[in-house]
């Protein structure tokens, strides 16, 4: 997403937490919402000489859950960086975090994503009004998901067949 400051657009942002501040109101309505479908999700724990990702799901399979997201059209230069980025029209989202449940916060005590796992929360998170859908932002509960890898992760579609 855009970044609401005046940092430019070569400073995206992924994580919207203070869905209060004046940027973020207007991408919080039905139409702007999205699913970020994912199998798992990562943070970094503090080791050394480098941080090593930790991955959470909902359990040992990584079940699909989806992340609640926002979205918007911007036209900029955007993509990869390993490839040439583009000057086009991008569609762009963000996630929506909350504090840490017991499970992450010993990884990362700050935040984590507002994690979605039931379709009645899919639906809830796309059509309710605001105040409703922004009930969806907070911590999952610490029996509803697990720590599940450390370091690079390994369940890749090849692993899987």
């Amino acid at each position: 997403f855009p970044s609401p400051s005046s940092k430019g657009p070569q400073h995206p942002v992924t994580n919207v937490r203070n869905v209060r501040s004046p940027y973020w109101r207007p991408w919080l309505k039905p139409e702007q919402r999205c699913l970020v479908p994912v199998s798992s999700f990562s943070e970094y724990a503090d080791t050394k000489p480098r941080k090593t990702p930790v991955w959470f799901a909902l359990d040992e399979d990584r079940p699909l859950f989806a992340l609640a997201g926002i979205w918007r059209p911007w036209t900029g230069v955007r993509g990869p960086k390993r490839d040439e980025p583009v000057e086009e029209k991008h569609r762009l989202y963000a996630f929506l975090t909350t504090e840490a449940n017991g499970v992450v916060g010993p990884v990362h005590p700050k935040a984590m994503p507002a994690l979605l796992t039931t379709p009645e929360e899919w639906r809830m998170w796309l059509g309710a009004p605001v105040e409703e859908a922004l009930s969806l932002q907070r911590p999952l509960l610490d029996k509803e998901m697990m720590e599940v890898e450390r370091g690079k992760r390994t369940d890749t579609a090849q692993s899987r067949a």
